[in-house]
């Protein structure tokens, strides 16, 4: 791959397996700098070091949980302390747990809500403050089909997700003229193990294709805007 962003800094959410690691891939084979986070030190060190050999980069990353604000504040001081800032966000990290309204624990609601949306909150806003020094950046949500389409089981993560569309599109408006880039990417079914749901089979989405799609975006020129792409695998299982 060409390497477009050679100079350039990524920080990529969830960035230890699936979507998010083939992402953080694809920005390093780019030559970006790439920091990532996860769920557990462990998980995180070791595709820390699978992610250097394979994209000749500078990697780093930590264990971080998105719904905490504090947590947010200390990965995105160690981006700024291990590759002098950032240019690039994806907001990739979430989590789903799928029950109808009158079974679903609480705190599962809570965990689905704080991950997918809230912890997006807190990385933009700690995103926009480096980007108003820095001139501009990015900010790419990995967002679902399912903040389009609700599905029985789904009411927290579909919650999570229709204010995921609706929170980038605002503040895509809100800094538009910032220089500040804002996008959303709308995967359908992906060949991961995201869930219990989920099971693997060759006509999903392959991670590497949604990792695609965000190398298209940041190839745009500055005057055109990718605000939000819907994708779906050409030829799901008939049911």
């Amino acid at each position: 791959m060409e390497r477009f962003l050679e100079g350039k800094t990524a920080l990529v959410t969830g960035g230890t397996r699936g979507i998010g690691r083939a992402i953080a891939e694809a920005l390093g084979s780019a030559g970006a700098a790439v920091a990532i986070c996860g769920r557990t030190e462990d998980r995180v060190a070791r595709a820390v070091n699978e992610l250097k050999a394979q994209t000749n980069s500078l990697i780093c990353g930590r264990a971080s949980d998105m719904r905490s604000r504090e947590a947010v504040r200390e990965l995105f001081e160690l981006v700024d302390r291990e590759l002098g800032g950032v240019d690039i966000v994806v907001n990739n990290a979430g989590v789903g747990v799928f029950a109808p309204v009158a079974e679903m624990d609480p705190a599962d609601w809570e965990r689905v809500i704080g991950t997918n949306l809230t912890g997006v909150f807190h990385c933009c806003q700690e995103a926009l403050q480096r980007f108003k020094k820095r001139g501009g950046g990015f900010l790419i949500q990995i967002g679902s089909l399912a903040g389009r389409n609700p599905f029985a089981g789904g009411a927290a993560y579909n919650a999570s997700k229709f204010g995921l569309n609706g929170f980038a599109e605002a503040m895509m408006l809100d800094h538009r003229y910032d220089n500040v880039r804002v996008s959303t990417i709308l995967p359908g079914s992906v060949n991961t193990e995201f869930s219990p749901r989920s099971r693997r089979a060759d006509w999903k989405i392959a991670p590497e294709d949604v990792a695609e799609i965000v190398i298209a975006i940041l190839r745009m020129p500055e005057r055109t805007l990718i605000s939000c792409v819907e994708v779906r695998p050409s030829k799901p299982v008939k049911g």
